[in-house]
């Protein structure tokens, strides 16, 4: 699938340099035609004989070659390019990317390449969790970079947590739905919530809903599948985040999805509220587990911040908002209301009255109503049918806009 394409692979000096043998061999294997870069440390990791001979050409880690002189032009390389992926990234090296440091073949070219530019970091986890390296993170995607999203696991350090460079298996997925899938998204961000709230009642006990995050999680993962630079801020369900473009915050309660949605907001492109967020809280948590008493337990609510009415009054020209309605009775009439209210541009709405739709299952029925009260009905699917027909509504509603 990637006959013809021109890949710089950069390699830095972390740990996870020896997967970028694998990651060369699959690139090659896909068709591509691969330049290895790498730092002098990188070569403490794993060695440029190896490189070379998965790539089949020469590793380029001087500015020249010693023994006879030949330069390496990082100009031509950048012009040669298809992409520029590092893989593994360091905080080092994010930190020169960000500020604009060459000192090295490998920064060098970055600066010079007119080619996209993918990063996937590798670190430990407190390195990665750093104000610097997230602030230098925001600054490459500021700069239109793909970030590989790290993941959770064991780390060098005997540390678990996120840090892991993603595997190389899916890396190169990720390249190629980017340089040769379907890319409607590309260079887009999209905002999406996902599964329950839970409203603490005391420390033991909550307030939440039986949804299980599924139909958001499909949602993020065709997103991503498309191109889109997805942040996916999700409630306290029990799914994993698959594809490297995914960018997962996890919240607890309706507060908390608030605070993150409206951190990410203002620079997303689309926003899709699919999150059964909690309509109320109480409003006193106990601070010790509540008794059994004999006489009755009166908990007084207090409404929760309503997120998709807020996402609506904030609303920016161009951006796309996107929100679901789960209805008992009056389904097509409660949705059109609340469509119009929160001032969405879609809505998609299906009934706890449908069989083996909504919480729990993994198969939905929705019907999508737009600003001009269209509807879109479709029959019982999986619920990553379901997203692939959202996902081609929202794109046909971004073509009206």
């Amino acid at each position: 699938m990637l006959r013809g394409k021109h890949i710089i692979v950069g390699i830095t000096g972390s740990i996870a340099a020896y997967k970028a043998a694998a990651l060369v061999r699959l690139l090659v294997k896909e068709g591509a035609e691969v330049r290895v870069v790498m730092t002098e440390l990188a070569k403490q990791f794993i060695t440029p004989l190896t490189m070379a001979t998965l790539s089949k050409h020469p590793v380029m880690v001087e500015f020249y070659n010693p023994e006879n002189g030949d330069w390496h032009s990082h100009v031509d390389m950048g012009l040669w390019a298809d992409l520029y992926l590092i893989a593994p990234a360091t905080a080092n090296t994010l930190g020169k990317m960000a500020h604009g440091i060459a000192d090295n073949l490998l920064l060098t070219t970055y600066l010079s390449a007119k080619c996209p530019v993918m990063v996937a970091p590798a670190m430990d986890l407190d390195m990665y969790k750093h104000p610097a390296t997230q602030r230098n993170l925001d600054i490459l995607r500021g700069f239109g970079h793909l970030i590989i999203e790290p993941v959770a696991g064991e780390l060098a350090s005997g540390l678990i947590g996120k840090g892991r460079m993603a595997e190389p298996e899916e890396i190169v997925d990720f390249i190629k739905c980017h340089l040769t899938g379907r890319d409607e998204f590309s260079g887009k961000k999209v905002l999406l919530t996902a599964g329950p709230t839970y409203e603490k009642i005391d420390p033991v006990r909550f307030i939440g809903n039986y949804s299980s995050g599924k139909m958001g999680f499909a949602l993020a993962e065709e997103f991503a599948k498309r191109g889109a630079e997805v942040v996916l801020v999700a409630g306290p369900v029990n799914l994993k985040t698959e594809h490297p473009a995914i960018r997962r915050v996890d919240v607890e309660s309706a507060a908390q999805m608030y605070e993150q949605v409206m951190e990410y907001a203002d620079t997303s492109d689309v926003i899709v509220s699919c999150a059964a967020v909690a309509d109320f809280t109480p409003d006193r948590t106990a601070e010790t587990k509540l008794k059994r008493g004999e006489d009755r337990l009166v908990l007084e609510l207090k409404p929760t911040q309503d997120i998709a009415a807020a996402l609506g009054r904030l609303k920016r020209k161009g951006q796309i908002l996107v929100g679901f309605a789960l209805e008992t009775n009056d389904e097509t009439c409660n949705a059109l209301q609340k469509l119009h209210k929160k001032n969405l541009d879609l809505i998609v709405l299906n009934s706890l009255r449908d069989p083996e739709a909504c919480f729990g299952y993994d198969t939905n029925k929705v019907t999508l109503i737009d600003r001009e009260e269209r509807q879109y009905h479709y029959a019982l699917k999986s619920k990553r049918e379901v997203a692939s027909d959202i996902v081609d509504r929202i794109v046909a509603l971004n073509g009206e806009m």
